[in-house]
């Protein structure tokens, strides 16, 4: 299928061939008909892709100081290389579009193959052929209401939270300062609803389009505004304005307050400075909001992508149910989004129509249109396939997951000669297009089980998402392939399991990603260690992450200790050269989260050689701090590690310091399961790795109990 896309370096437009979507459990696949660019929102990000470096870096301050913080903790050249990473890769635009259902996931009720629907959604209803969504960003399309008119849905959901925030009601004076697509649709809502509308734009032709809308038009630099907008009405000033500008200015906001009577209400929709005079705003007591995009659940995986819908006794008006309000209102024919219908392009000119966006054109764009097929499109050439590679010869692998972690260091790796990327695939399909083009890749997979089946692969390696790791493992070993996977192995007993039951059939390896055993200094202390046994401790500041990141949830990533703290457990292990018998673990407690995904944790861990260790992991420290430090002590030897650049060694009243550039051993672990793969080594049992996953699922029991755990 054709998916739009952009490239952040350069903020070109193009069209790519991607594999189409394949639906999930809870989602639906649905095939466009049309989409919106939305004039505003989509018009700013093509401009800040053709900035310069330095201008992106003064437009997004926020973006250089994480960048700073990260290079401080992982060097220079690594965070350089992320930087040019994210900047060249294709991303995904688009956010409103309606079609036909083709599919739904299990779980989904009230939706059938063939129904017409809206769909909302960055990164899901995306300017694409084929979308799969989340159910609960997709409302039925009435009768009477053209899929052309239902593309404007999310977009009008915008505009309609932000009226809902501002409370207004039937004769009301609303004010709606820009008149771009979301302020024109702010306009229209506010007129359907009873209230007068006064709006004000820069641009003549956008208050002309909103008298034609039905509302009185003004323009801002036109003289006795303000007096003109007070008779309008009738000397009090504006209940409420809804600011829909998007400007580099305070004004739009300080106009607002001009026009606004005492006690009245300001929203702000769009981009705008918020720093209007506290004076003027205290004079007239006047309340200040923000509408936060489509409506209640936004920015919530649990309501987005996991399908938890808020009760609508607590909660009224969510981002489906504004969805579905706005569809209802084209059917009640109280909107005219034809009206602002400036442009239409099929969607080979895709380019063209941002063109219109970026004001490349002679009329100003308000809403523009991108239109699909009805019927699918003819599918890209199959790459032929070709057999597998024979023992000594260069391997033929699949990569499955292509996210930010793959691209900056299983690719390199992949790429270097030591391996034939003959595959790739990945959720949504589109980075695994970017990937397949760069570096010229046979084939780009529809999915991960079609490229696990793929006879003509030695071996695949999985960098997916922590909740389909077992289950891709356990598939691609039972197709005889050779497997390198990400950590973790397992989130849970059960998958554990299912893994194991696939190694005792199967004649391909198995690697996991537990690369910090591979590190250079590592193999330099545990040569040091020589095997004896000791005490080890693990000190780990792994910084804080958004409460609704995806590695918080026990279901996808796990919580921390499972999802990343496996790691650290992992190299205790592996320098105490012994299982672990016995653990216990305990954690601060987070009203938001189980005790087994805290970020904040103490563990011990007791080994079958006498060995101890002792595990500190915190998400809660300063990112200033180094990252991992490791100590050991053992046969008269004292050692510490802080962030494999530094090894400082302490034998026989002597001290040595080892100083290296950061190396955390992503490469050394890909080039050893390659040399495997080859023929070149002998594969080393992955009891090892088994091992380290036991012991971290028996911390992750530990914690829920609070006693010690055996591993007998």
């Amino acid at each position: 299928m054709r998916q739009v896309a952009q490239r952040p370096r350069d903020g070109r437009i193009q069209v790519v061939e991607v594999p189409e979507p394949r639906p999930r459990p809870g989602w639906v696949l649905v095939r466009n008909r049309h989409s919106v660019i939305s004039a505003g929102t989509e018009r700013a990000k093509v401009e800040m892709g053709e900035k310069s470096l330095l201008q992106k870096a003064r437009a997004r301050p926020d973006l250089v100081y994480k960048a700073v913080s990260r290079a401080r903790t992982e060097g220079i050249r690594s965070t350089a290389a992320a930087a040019r990473e994210q900047l060249g890769a294709l991303a995904a635009i688009g956010y409103s579009s309606a079609g036909v259902v083709e599919s739904v996931g299990a779980g989904v009720e009230g939706v059938a193959p063939g129904s017409r629907v809206a769909c909302g959604g960055g990164g899901w209803a995306n300017h694409a052929e084929v979308v799969s969504v989340p159910r609960n960003l997709i409302t039925p399309v009435p009768e009477g209401v053209g899929l052309d008119e239902a593309a404007y849905a999310t977009i009008g959901a915008i505009a309609l939270q932000g009226f809902r925030r501002a409370g207004a009601v039937v004769g009301d004076d609303v004010g709606v300062i820009g008149l771009g697509l979301v302020g024109q649709l702010a306009a229209q809502l506010a007129s359907a609803a009873g209230c007068r509308v006064q709006g004000i734009d820069v641009d003549p032709q956008a208050a002309e389009l909103a008298r034609r809308g039905g509302a009185a038009g003004f323009v801002r630099e036109e003289e006795g505004l303000v007096e003109r907008v007070r008779a309008a009405t009738r000397g009090r000033g504006l209940d409420s304005v809804l600011v829909c500008a998007a400007s580099a200015s305070s004004d739009p906001v300080n106009l607002a307050v001009e026009l606004c009577r005492d006690s009245g209400c300001i929203v702000v929709v769009g981009d705008v400075p918020i720093e209007p005079s506290r004076a003027a705003m205290y004079e007239k007591e006047l309340d200040l909001r923000l509408a936060r995009s489509y409506g209640p659940g936004r920015y919530d995986p649990a309501y987005e992508e996991g399908g938890r819908d808020y009760p609508v006794g607590q909660v009224r008006w969510t981002e489906q149910r504004n969805m579905q309000a706005f569809v209802d209102l084209l059917a009640g024919g109280k909107l005219d989004v034809g009206a602002l219908t400036t442009y239409r392009f099929p969607v080979e000119r895709a380019s063209d129509a941002y063109d219109a966006v970026s004001g490349r054109t002679d009329e100003r764009a308000f809403g523009v249109l991108i239109d699909y097929p009805a019927e699918a499109s003819s599918p890209a050439p199959v790459a032929q396939v070709r057999a597998r590679a024979r023992p000594g010869s260069v391997p033929r692998v699949g990569l499955i997951g292509t996210g930010s972690f793959a691209k900056r260091h299983l690719l390199p790796a992949l790429a270097a000669g030591a391996a034939e990327l003959a595959a790739v695939a990945s959720e949504r399909g589109l980075s695994a297009a970017d990937v397949g083009e760069r570096l010229g890749v046979d084939r780009v997979a529809a999915s991960a089980e079609e490229l696990v089946a793929d006879s003509s692969l030695d071996a695949v390696v999985i960098a997916t998402r922590h909740d389909s790791h077992a289950r891709l493992v356990a598939a691609a070993l039972h197709e005889g392939k050779a497997v390198f996977v990400e950590k973790p192995l397992a989130l849970d007993w059960e998958q554990l399991e299912e893994v194991e039951a696939a190694l005792a059939h199967s004649r391909g390896p198995l690697m996991v990603g537990f690369n910090r055993r591979f590190a250079p200094l590592v193999e330099r202390l545990a040569e040091e260690l020589g095997g004896a046994r000791g005490a080890f401790t693990a000190r780990v500041n792994a910084g804080p992450l958004p409460e609704t990141h995806w590695l918080h949830d026990p279901a996808q990533g796990g919580g921390r200790l499972i999802g990343e703290g496996c790691h650290f457990v992992d190299l205790l292990g592996h320098l105490a050269a012994a299982p672990a018998i016995t653990v216990h673990a305990v954690a601060v407690p987070n009203a938001a989260r189980g005790l087994e995904c805290s970020d904040e944790l103490v563990a011990s861990l007791q080994y079958a050689n006498g060995s101890v260790a002792s595990l500190v992991y915190s998400g809660a420290g300063d990112g200033r701090m180094p990252k991992e430090r490791f100590e050991v002590f053992a046969d008269g030897l004292s050692a510490s590690l802080e962030d494999f650049r530094r090894l400082e060694l302490f034998r026989g009243g002597a001290r040595k310091v080892v100083k290296a550039r950061q190396d955390k051993g992503h490469r050394a672990g890909v080039d050893q399961f390659l040399a495997v793969v080859a023929g070149k080594q002998d594969a080393q049992s992955p009891e090892a790795y088994l091992d380290s996953m036991r012991a971290t699922l028996a911390l992750a029991d530990s914690l829920r109990s609070g006693l010690p755990v055996s591993l007998s």
